[in-house]
Protein backbone atom coordinates (compact mmCIF):
# COMPACT_ATOMS: atom_id res chain seq x y z
CA UNK A 1 0.00 0.00 0.00
CA UNK A 2 1.49 3.32 -1.06
CA UNK A 3 1.69 5.96 1.66
CA UNK A 4 2.19 9.55 0.59
CA UNK A 5 3.27 10.57 4.09
CA UNK A 6 6.15 8.07 4.21
CA UNK A 7 7.30 9.13 0.75
CA UNK A 8 7.35 12.72 2.01
CA UNK A 9 9.73 12.07 4.93
CA UNK A 10 12.82 13.36 3.03
CA UNK A 11 10.95 16.62 2.32
CA UNK A 12 10.03 16.87 6.02
CA UNK A 13 13.70 16.55 6.98
CA UNK A 14 14.78 19.22 4.49
CA UNK A 15 12.05 21.65 5.58
CA UNK A 16 12.78 21.15 9.29
CA UNK A 17 16.49 21.77 8.65
CA UNK A 18 15.63 24.91 6.70
CA UNK A 19 13.41 26.21 9.49
CA UNK A 20 16.13 25.51 12.07
CA UNK A 21 18.60 27.52 9.98
CA UNK A 22 16.20 30.43 9.48
CA UNK A 23 15.22 30.65 13.15
CA UNK A 24 18.88 30.46 14.21
CA UNK A 25 19.74 33.27 11.77
CA UNK A 26 16.83 35.34 13.09
CA UNK A 27 17.81 34.47 16.69
CA UNK A 28 14.34 33.20 17.58
CA UNK A 29 13.59 30.68 20.32
CA UNK A 30 11.40 28.39 18.22
CA UNK A 31 13.64 25.33 18.58
CA UNK A 32 15.17 23.49 21.52
CA UNK A 33 17.47 20.55 20.72
CA UNK A 34 16.11 18.04 23.25
CA UNK A 35 12.51 18.91 22.44
CA UNK A 36 13.05 18.49 18.69
CA UNK A 37 14.91 15.21 19.25
CA UNK A 38 11.92 13.94 21.22
CA UNK A 39 9.51 15.03 18.48
CA UNK A 40 11.54 13.35 15.74
CA UNK A 41 11.87 10.16 17.79
CA UNK A 42 8.10 10.15 18.32
CA UNK A 43 7.68 10.58 14.56
CA UNK A 44 9.96 7.66 13.75
CA UNK A 45 8.12 5.47 16.24
CA UNK A 46 4.80 6.53 14.77
CA UNK A 47 5.91 5.53 11.27
CA UNK A 48 6.98 2.09 12.51
CA UNK A 49 3.79 1.48 14.51
CA UNK A 50 1.80 3.02 11.65
CA UNK A 51 2.49 0.08 9.35
CA UNK A 52 0.36 -2.08 11.63
CA UNK A 53 -2.16 0.66 12.34
CA UNK A 54 -2.78 1.49 8.70
CA UNK A 55 -3.09 -2.17 7.80
CA UNK A 56 -5.70 -2.55 10.55
CA UNK A 57 -7.59 0.52 9.37
CA UNK A 58 -7.48 -0.69 5.77
CA UNK A 59 -8.88 -4.05 6.88
CA UNK A 60 -11.72 -2.31 8.72
CA UNK A 61 -12.52 -0.07 5.74
CA UNK A 62 -12.41 -3.07 3.40
CA UNK A 63 -14.77 -5.05 5.63
CA UNK A 64 -17.30 -2.21 5.76
CA UNK A 65 -16.90 -1.64 2.01
CA UNK A 66 -18.31 -5.12 1.40
CA UNK A 67 -21.64 -3.79 2.72
CA UNK A 68 -21.52 -0.47 0.85
CA UNK A 69 -24.76 1.23 -0.09
CA UNK A 70 -23.40 2.46 -3.42
CA UNK A 71 -20.39 1.88 -5.62
CA UNK A 72 -18.66 5.18 -6.36
CA UNK A 73 -16.48 5.32 -9.46
CA UNK A 74 -13.23 6.93 -8.31
CA UNK A 75 -12.06 7.21 -11.92
CA UNK A 76 -14.14 10.39 -12.16
CA UNK A 77 -13.21 13.80 -10.73
CA UNK A 78 -16.35 14.61 -8.73
CA UNK A 79 -16.00 11.71 -6.24
CA UNK A 80 -12.55 12.98 -5.24
CA UNK A 81 -13.97 16.46 -4.63
CA UNK A 82 -16.78 15.03 -2.50
CA UNK A 83 -14.33 12.74 -0.70
CA UNK A 84 -12.08 15.69 0.10
CA UNK A 85 -14.89 17.46 1.98
CA UNK A 86 -16.19 14.24 3.56
CA UNK A 87 -12.75 13.21 4.82
CA UNK A 88 -12.03 16.69 6.16
CA UNK A 89 -15.41 16.73 7.92
CA UNK A 90 -14.58 13.33 9.47
CA UNK A 91 -11.17 14.58 10.57
CA UNK A 92 -12.73 17.59 12.27
CA UNK A 93 -14.99 15.40 14.41
CA UNK A 94 -12.22 12.90 15.14
CA UNK A 95 -9.98 15.78 16.22
CA UNK A 96 -12.68 17.52 18.26
CA UNK A 97 -13.67 14.34 20.08
CA UNK A 98 -9.97 13.57 20.66
CA UNK A 99 -9.98 16.71 22.82
CA UNK A 100 -13.30 15.87 24.44
CA UNK A 101 -12.85 12.22 25.40
CA UNK A 102 -9.91 11.07 27.50
CA UNK A 103 -9.82 7.70 25.71
CA UNK A 104 -8.82 9.41 22.47
CA UNK A 105 -6.96 12.25 24.21
CA UNK A 106 -4.53 9.75 25.77
CA UNK A 107 -3.11 9.20 22.28
CA UNK A 108 -3.60 12.68 20.86
CA UNK A 109 -2.03 14.44 23.86
CA UNK A 110 1.37 13.40 22.50
CA UNK A 111 1.02 15.87 19.65
CA UNK A 112 0.32 18.71 22.10
CA UNK A 113 3.07 17.89 24.57
CA UNK A 114 5.79 20.09 23.07
CA UNK A 115 6.24 23.56 24.51
CA UNK A 116 7.65 24.66 21.18
CA UNK A 117 5.81 25.19 17.93
CA UNK A 118 7.75 24.35 14.80
CA UNK A 119 7.87 21.86 11.95
CA UNK A 120 9.42 19.19 14.17
CA UNK A 121 6.31 19.45 16.38
CA UNK A 122 4.28 18.31 13.37
CA UNK A 123 5.98 14.90 13.43
CA UNK A 124 5.45 14.41 17.18
CA UNK A 125 2.80 11.75 16.72
CA UNK A 126 1.18 9.06 18.83
CA UNK A 127 2.29 5.46 19.11
CA UNK A 128 -1.06 4.27 20.49
CA UNK A 129 -3.63 5.66 18.06
CA UNK A 130 -4.44 2.21 16.68
CA UNK A 131 -5.62 0.79 20.00
CA UNK A 132 -8.12 3.63 20.51
CA UNK A 133 -9.96 2.77 17.30
CA UNK A 134 -9.66 6.26 15.81
CA UNK A 135 -10.45 4.82 12.36
CA UNK A 136 -14.12 4.54 13.37
CA UNK A 137 -14.64 8.21 12.50
CA UNK A 138 -14.06 7.37 8.85
CA UNK A 139 -16.07 4.12 8.66
CA UNK A 140 -19.09 5.87 7.17
CA UNK A 141 -17.08 6.64 4.02
CA UNK A 142 -16.62 3.04 2.81
CA UNK A 143 -20.21 2.35 3.86
CA UNK A 144 -21.53 4.92 1.37
CA UNK A 145 -19.23 3.61 -1.34
CA UNK A 146 -15.80 5.30 -1.29
CA UNK A 147 -13.02 2.80 -1.84
CA UNK A 148 -10.70 2.11 1.14
CA UNK A 149 -7.55 3.08 -0.78
CA UNK A 150 -9.11 6.35 -1.90
CA UNK A 151 -10.04 7.17 1.71
CA UNK A 152 -6.53 6.47 2.97
CA UNK A 153 -5.03 8.50 0.15
CA UNK A 154 -7.17 11.46 1.13
CA UNK A 155 -6.19 11.01 4.78
CA UNK A 156 -2.54 11.16 3.74
CA UNK A 157 -3.16 14.35 1.75
CA UNK A 158 -4.76 15.91 4.83
CA UNK A 159 -1.77 14.99 7.01
CA UNK A 160 0.64 16.37 4.42
CA UNK A 161 -1.25 19.65 4.41
CA UNK A 162 -1.12 19.85 8.18
CA UNK A 163 2.67 19.52 8.31
CA UNK A 164 3.51 22.99 7.02
CA UNK A 165 1.08 24.87 9.28
CA UNK A 166 3.22 24.00 12.33
CA UNK A 167 5.37 27.11 12.09
CA UNK A 168 5.74 30.57 13.59
CA UNK A 169 7.63 31.88 10.56
CA UNK A 170 4.37 32.56 8.70
CA UNK A 171 2.13 35.20 10.24
CA UNK A 172 -1.16 35.50 8.36
CA UNK A 173 -2.46 35.11 4.82
CA UNK A 174 -5.00 37.37 3.10
CA UNK A 175 -8.41 37.30 4.80
CA UNK A 176 -10.20 35.05 2.23
CA UNK A 177 -7.58 32.32 2.75
CA UNK A 178 -7.70 32.69 6.53
CA UNK A 179 -11.50 32.44 6.44
CA UNK A 180 -11.60 29.16 4.50
CA UNK A 181 -8.38 27.25 5.21
CA UNK A 182 -6.54 26.06 8.28
CA UNK A 183 -3.40 28.19 8.49
CA UNK A 184 -0.39 28.53 10.79
CA UNK A 185 -2.22 31.31 12.66
CA UNK A 186 -5.30 29.13 13.27
CA UNK A 187 -3.28 26.08 14.24
CA UNK A 188 -1.05 28.01 16.62
CA UNK A 189 -4.23 28.74 18.56
CA UNK A 190 -5.02 25.03 18.63
CA UNK A 191 -1.65 24.28 20.24
CA UNK A 192 -2.05 26.97 22.89
CA UNK A 193 -2.61 26.06 26.53
CA UNK A 194 -4.15 29.46 27.27
CA UNK A 195 -7.73 29.11 28.54
CA UNK A 196 -9.06 31.17 25.62
CA UNK A 197 -7.37 28.85 23.14
CA UNK A 198 -8.09 25.45 24.74
CA UNK A 199 -10.03 23.03 22.50
CA UNK A 200 -10.32 25.46 19.60
CA UNK A 201 -9.60 25.22 15.85
CA UNK A 202 -9.80 21.47 15.27
CA UNK A 203 -9.63 21.81 11.49
CA UNK A 204 -7.60 19.59 9.21
CA UNK A 205 -7.54 21.50 5.93
CA UNK A 206 -10.69 23.67 6.10
CA UNK A 207 -11.31 25.99 9.04
CA UNK A 208 -14.93 26.33 7.93
CA UNK A 209 -15.94 23.41 10.17
CA UNK A 210 -14.79 25.29 13.28
CA UNK A 211 -16.68 28.37 12.13
CA UNK A 212 -19.83 26.31 11.51
CA UNK A 213 -19.73 24.33 14.76
CA UNK A 214 -18.64 27.05 17.17
CA UNK A 215 -15.06 26.02 17.92
CA UNK A 216 -13.23 28.79 16.05
CA UNK A 217 -10.96 31.20 17.89
CA UNK A 218 -8.78 33.81 16.13
CA UNK A 219 -5.17 34.31 17.16
CA UNK A 220 -5.05 37.37 19.42
CA UNK A 221 -1.63 36.86 20.98
CA UNK A 222 1.22 34.40 20.81
CA UNK A 223 0.03 31.20 22.49
CA UNK A 224 1.66 29.52 25.45
CA UNK A 225 2.42 26.17 23.85
CA UNK A 226 2.12 22.81 25.54
CA UNK A 227 -0.35 21.37 28.04
CA UNK A 228 -2.07 22.88 31.06
CA UNK A 229 0.12 20.43 32.99
CA UNK A 230 3.24 19.68 30.99
CA UNK A 231 4.92 16.27 30.89
CA UNK A 232 8.24 17.63 32.18
CA UNK A 233 10.29 15.04 30.30
CA UNK A 234 11.99 14.61 26.95
CA UNK A 235 11.84 10.82 27.25
CA UNK A 236 9.83 9.55 24.24
CA UNK A 237 8.46 6.59 26.21
CA UNK A 238 7.20 8.94 28.93
CA UNK A 239 5.70 11.25 26.31
CA UNK A 240 3.98 8.35 24.55
CA UNK A 241 2.43 6.71 27.61
CA UNK A 242 2.15 9.32 30.39
CA UNK A 243 -1.60 9.86 29.96
CA UNK A 244 -2.27 6.12 29.84
CA UNK A 245 -0.35 5.81 33.10
CA UNK A 246 -2.46 8.57 34.64
CA UNK A 247 -5.65 6.86 33.45
CA UNK A 248 -4.53 3.57 35.02
CA UNK A 249 -3.86 5.37 38.32
CA UNK A 250 -7.27 7.05 38.25
CA UNK A 251 -9.01 3.76 37.48
CA UNK A 252 -7.35 2.11 40.48
CA UNK A 253 -8.83 4.78 42.74
CA UNK A 254 -12.13 5.29 40.91
CA UNK A 255 -14.24 3.60 43.59
CA UNK A 256 -17.14 2.80 41.27
CA UNK A 257 -17.94 1.76 37.73
CA UNK A 258 -19.49 5.15 37.03
CA UNK A 259 -16.34 6.95 38.12
CA UNK A 260 -14.18 4.53 36.14
CA UNK A 261 -16.15 5.25 32.97
CA UNK A 262 -15.80 8.97 33.65
CA UNK A 263 -12.03 8.70 33.95
CA UNK A 264 -11.82 6.57 30.82
CA UNK A 265 -14.26 8.27 28.45
CA UNK A 266 -15.10 11.60 30.07
CA UNK A 267 -13.43 14.85 29.06
CA UNK A 268 -9.78 15.39 30.01
CA UNK A 269 -9.59 16.94 33.46
CA UNK A 270 -12.77 15.25 34.71
CA UNK A 271 -12.64 14.02 38.30
CA UNK A 272 -15.33 12.50 40.47
CA UNK A 273 -14.47 14.76 43.41
CA UNK A 274 -13.85 18.01 41.53
CA UNK A 275 -10.13 17.98 42.34
CA UNK A 276 -9.37 18.57 38.67
CA UNK A 277 -11.22 20.66 36.13
CA UNK A 278 -12.30 20.18 32.52
CA UNK A 279 -11.93 22.97 30.00
CA UNK A 280 -15.64 23.75 30.32
CA UNK A 281 -15.37 23.92 34.11
CA UNK A 282 -12.27 26.12 33.93
CA UNK A 283 -14.08 28.53 31.62
CA UNK A 284 -17.11 28.66 33.89
CA UNK A 285 -14.87 29.27 36.88
CA UNK A 286 -13.18 32.11 34.99
CA UNK A 287 -16.56 33.65 34.17
CA UNK A 288 -17.67 33.39 37.80
CA UNK A 289 -14.45 35.00 39.00
CA UNK A 290 -14.88 37.82 36.49
CA UNK A 291 -18.44 38.38 37.67
CA UNK A 292 -17.34 38.48 41.32
CA UNK A 293 -14.55 40.93 40.47
CA UNK A 294 -16.96 43.15 38.58
CA UNK A 295 -19.48 43.08 41.44
CA UNK A 296 -16.78 44.04 43.94
CA UNK A 297 -15.65 46.85 41.67
CA UNK A 298 -19.22 48.15 41.36
CA UNK A 299 -19.64 47.99 45.15
CA UNK A 300 -16.51 50.08 45.62
CA UNK A 301 -17.75 52.66 43.13
CA UNK A 302 -21.16 52.86 44.77
CA UNK A 303 -19.72 53.26 48.29
CA UNK A 304 -17.33 56.08 47.37
CA UNK A 305 -18.32 59.37 49.09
Amino acid sequence: MNDLVNYSIPAFVILIAAEVAITAWQQRDHYEAKDSASSITMGIGSVIVGFVGKAFALAAYTLVYQFRLFTIDMAQVWPWIVLFFAEDFSYYWFHRISHGSRWFWASHVVHHSSQKYNLSTAVRQTWTGTITGSFIFWLWLPLIGFSPLAIMTMQSISLLYQFWIHTELINRFPAPIEWVFNTPSHHRVHHGSDLTYLDKNHAGVLIIWDRLFGTFEPEQHRPTYGLTKNVGSYNPVKIAFHEWEDIARDLRHAGSLRNALGYLFGPPGWSHDGSRKTTKELRQLSVNNDQVSMALQNDRLETKP
